[in-house]
């Protein structure tokens, strides 16, 4: 990963380049929740062309810094219409419904979650969002404890993640070995959702916060204490309804 700086009259800001091997041609720029600028670009593509092309974006990255930055501070219901923005795996994304369809679809096509209703009702909208959000969260989260569970040296085999609606709480594990995971936290960056798995797949070893748990916590997420901080902090915006 490449960090480099980007200048708009007397303002700066840094922004990070990963390879994306999925793409060809495209440079994406995004501003994540905490306002860090991530960009996408194609393998061996040239940092010069990286550099113009988000200083192209330069306008746009800082007024959605400044919007995330008021948005943190000040979260508003939401509406579910046409524009309004939600988040993803840590990224926001507009919502764009469309109405007339026979047929009710959600699908995330080029940057954008595009759902499909029959006629206009917002309450359909966010049941049908809510649908989706689940059904993401449980093939992400499954797929990612498969992923984490050869690290862990006392499970001979992958607890099941079960999604339960906490206001307090990111995850618990039961007596039985299964992780519950609320499911707004599919909405999080990918390193604060797996640092609340690895959080509770340790808690299936040392069953409260002892002096233990912390030592294994740390032994498998070494930045558990920022990352902690960095999803406490996105917490309200995450969770609004």
């Amino acid at each position: 990963m490449t960090s480099l700086l980007l200048k708009y009259g007397e303002r700066t800001t840094r922004f990070s380049v990963e390879e994306a091997e999925r793409l060809t041609a495209s440079i994406l720029v995004h501003v994540a929740p905490d306002g860090k600028v991530i960009v996408e670009a194609p393998p061996k593509c040239p940092l010069a062309k990286v550099k113009v092309a988000v200083q192209k974006r330069a306008r746009w990255i800082f007024q959605n810094q400044d919007s995330t930055k008021h948005n943190v501070g000040h979260p508003l219901p939401r509406e579910y219409i046409s524009g309004e923005t939600h988040f993803y795996l840590g990224r926001r994304y507009p919502l764009r419904v469309k109405v007339g369809r026979s047929d009710t679809t959600v699908k995330l096509l080029r940057g954008i979650i595009q759902i499909n209703v029959p006629l206009q009702d917002r309450t359909l909208v966010k049941r049908r969002l809510k649908q989706w959000y689940t059904k993401r969260a449980l093939d992400y989260l499954n797929r990612r404890v498969e992923l984490l569970i050869g690290q862990f040296n006392w499970l001979s085999e992958a607890p099941k993640v079960k999604l339960l609606a906490m206001k307090m709480q990111w995850g618990s594990c039961s007596p039985k070995g299964s992780i519950n995971i609320n499911p707004a936290l599919i909405k999080a960056p990918r390193h604060c959702i797996d640092y609340v798995l690895i959080h509770e797949i340790c808690h299936l070893k040392e069953h409260n916060h002892s002096n233990k748990f912390y030592v294994l916590l740390r032994r498998y997420c070494p930045d558990w204490s920022k990352t902690k901080a960095q999803l406490d902090n996105l917490a309200e915006l995450l969770l609004v309804d």
